[in-house]
């Protein structure tokens, strides 16, 4: 990678898109896209949403997503030309197909509360597989990982990343199962604030969950939970990029970087 080893590592996050990578950091946001007909277009902004002012541990993981979400609308007024990974006509209807599903499951009444929505939290992750099939996500989320993961470790890395979102799906699938199986306990009157809050709370432990992870990736706990994410992003949510797509990515890596420094500096002043 061209960063310079001797800079401070910024902490930066990513997403694939179909024709592009997204790269996002402390306070900026950069897009890097290739449009039909060849053309490298990038587009970076200052984020109007910060989640790393937010300390609270119940409200960290809901406000990671929040700041997410928000980019997506500056995103496409910036750069029309970006398709999001969810914009396949066959993945819309793959979500609807799977709420049909995961429904019909819940209200069966051969399964155990807690089994039945251990099956609907996977059979929710169906539309995210179908979106990485027959596409160019999968090698842009490989790109994606290569070049946040060289910029920091300072070497060049591999397509697996430790801290992709592919590893929030065991603790998610999990917390949320146990968070709504206690939440249809509760009294008739109490139970759709109490699902609410079971959510919000089972989004909660999953991000503080990975957030240690991420700092101890050495213990034998983090390594077991990881594993299956790591799996996921070897044999299916990532592929090996091409080179045109490992310039998408180092394009939208260098727009972020460039606006992070740019408010470090201004801090500092």
């Amino acid at each position: 990678m061209a960063a310079d080893k001797r800079d401070a590592k910024i902490r930066l996050g990513g997403m694939a898109l179909l024709n592009g990578v997204l790269v996002h950091g402390p306070s900026a946001w950069a897009c890097a896209v290739r449009t039909e007909d060849g053309e490298l277009k990038v587009a970076a902004e200052p984020k109007r949403v910060r989640a790393s002012r937010v300390e609270n541990p119940l409200l960290r993981g809901p406000a990671r997503i929040a700041e997410v979400f928000a980019v997506f609308p500056e995103l496409r007024r910036r750069l029309p030309e970006a398709r999001l990974p969810f914009q396949r006509g066959g993945v819309l209807g793959a979500m609807l197909a799977t709420a049909v599903a995961v429904r019909a499951v819940k209200g069966s009444r051969n399964l155990s509360p807690l089994a039945r929505e251990l099956v609907g939290g996977l059979l929710s992750a169906v539309p995210a597989v179908l979106a990485l099939r027959g596409s160019d996500l999968a090698a842009y989320h490989g790109a994606e990982h290569i070049s946040i993961g060289s910029y920091e470790h300072g070497e060049p890395r591999a397509r697996e990343h430790e801290r992709c979102g592919s590893h929030l799906l065991g603790p998610l699938v999990a917390s949320s199962a146990i968070g709504a199986t206690l939440a249809s306990r509760a009294p008739a009157h109490l139970r759709a604030p109490a699902r609410l809050a079971a959510q919000i709370g089972a989004l909660a432990v999953a991000t503080e969950t990975f957030g240690w992870m991420t700092r101890h990736p050495d213990k034998p706990l983090s390594r077991a939970l990881a594993w299956p994410g790591h799996e996921l992003q070897h044999r299916l949510a990532t592929a090996e990029p091409t080179p045109q797509q490992l310039e998408v990515a180092e394009a939208a890596l260098a727009a972020c970087l460039k606006l992070e420094r740019e408010a470090d500096g201004a801090n500092k002043h």
